[in-house]
């Protein structure tokens, strides 16, 4: 598991629009993508650097493609980078003001003290 790859592609999707809407519309598709093109590429660093070991476990795999925010919690990601990528895909699927953010707040609710570690 690599709490670290799950930030990694919550951050770097988020800041491409192209990538977001690629996530939001054929998420298999992008995350298969991104681990075999993107995962192993070290960001803010020239082309070509890049390590060889990073793969999602089969467990992170099936999170991201489900877009299942609450496994991913679990899982180490940080909510901050899941809730401002969701946002970007999901809010404009809402009507009323912060009815998405509520909603995803409110799924993750049952989650007691202390809170999955989400540190890389």
């Amino acid at each position: 598991m690599s709490k670290y790859l799950l930030n990694k592609f919550l951050y770097t999707v988020d800041r491409d629009p192209e990538l977001v809407e690629r996530y939001r519309d054929e998420p298999g598709e992008l995350v298969a993508w991104w681990e075999d093109e993107r995962a192993n590429t070290v960001l803010n660093c020239v082309t070509g650097e890049s390590s060889t070991w990073l793969r999602f476990t089969d467990d992170e795999r099936a999170a991201l493609i489900s877009h299942d925010h609450v496994k991913l919690f679990e899982l180490g990601a940080h909510p901050f980078l899941t809730l401002t990528l969701f946002i970007a895909m999901f809010e404009r699927d809402n009507t009323e003001p912060l009815q998405y953010q509520k909603a995803f707040g409110a799924r993750l609710a049952h989650f007691d003290m202390p809170y999955p570690d989400i540190a890389t």
